[in-house]
């Protein structure tokens, strides 16, 4: 038997994106169907959804480890788990915690040392992005919006990254809420914060910026009224693991320049093209 894992399963895409950034990407044998990063996981065999998932077909891929998020998932693990498959269930919610992810993968496989120089890279461009926010002329007060019926604000890692990047954000008492029905909030309450801008990240689903400038009382916030109303793809930024730590906080700090006119330098600019 190897001393390691060597098929993997993996139920949310973080840690497919952190086995491929390990080297590991050879033993990652079933995906969500979620998965964008890294492009190549694409290609292999899609077995869940984010809450559901199709056991004849993971018990299929002979899967000698499955990785899972969050209690979303509990039901999921607990069914592979009576199947007879060893499951591991993350449940990170902050930045520190998402480091912790990546360095328990890299334990579990036996890529230990791959997994510590890699989030000892992802710290150091946290540390570049907190930097260059210094030179911000002020800290634009941001509202995140995680999706829109009902209003739910950002979740503790996305607002962590959002004051990384350079700005303040106006619901913290809420952050540490792991349940988004405990972090909804009113748009009179939105209207009475302020906020300097608006980011938006709908959970999978297109936003749509004019609905958001067009309700009742917003016109007025300083975000709607100077036209700082900004989508980030979900895949970069309520994925918590590599990838809101590096394209997800560059896209942040961006937009947050445009807010308060400083253009990052060019080692922080996003790989993708900006909204608006």
């Amino acid at each position: 038997m190897p001393r390691y894992p060597q098929r993997i399963v993996c139920l949310t895409e973080e840690t497919t994106e952190t086995l491929y950034l390990l080297g590991a990407g050879d033993r990652v044998v079933g995906v969500s169907g979620y998965t964008v990063r890294p492009p190549e996981a694409r290609e292999k065999p899609r077995v869940s959804a984010f809450i559901h998932a199709r056991f004849d077909k993971i018990a299929a891929l002979q899967p000698d480890l499955v990785l899972a998020f969050s209690d979303l998932q509990a039901d999921i693990a607990a069914e592979l788990i009576r199947r007879g498959c060893n499951v591991v269930a993350f449940n990170q919610r902050s930045v520190d915690e998402i480091f912790q992810m990546i360095r328990m993968v890299g334990g579990l496989v036996g890529l230990a040392d791959r997994a510590d120089a890699l989030a000892d890279r992802l710290e150091g461009h946290l540390d570049r992005i907190r930097a260059s926010a210094a030179r911000f002329p002020r800290r634009p007060r941001v509202y995140f919006e995680e999706w829109d019926d009902p209003l739910i604000s950002g979740i503790r890692w996305v607002d962590e990254l959002i004051e990384i990047a350079g700005g303040d954000t106006v619901f913290p008492e809420r952050r540490a809420a792991a349940l988004a029905k405990d972090r909804i909030v009113s748009p009179d309450e939105v209207r009475a914060a302020a906020p300097d801008a608006i980011l938006a990240s709908w959970c999978g689903k297109k936003v749509n910026k004019s609905r958001i400038a067009n309700r009742d009382g917003w016109a007025t916030i300083p975000a709607v009224d100077r036209g700082h109303i900004y989508e980030i793809k979900s895949t970069y930024i309520l994925q918590p693991g590599p990838a809101s730590l590096s394209e997800g906080v560059r896209q942040v700090h961006a937009l947050l320049g445009r807010v308060v006119g400083v253009t990052p330098d060019e080692s922080l600019q996003p790989e993708e093209r900006l909204d608006g």
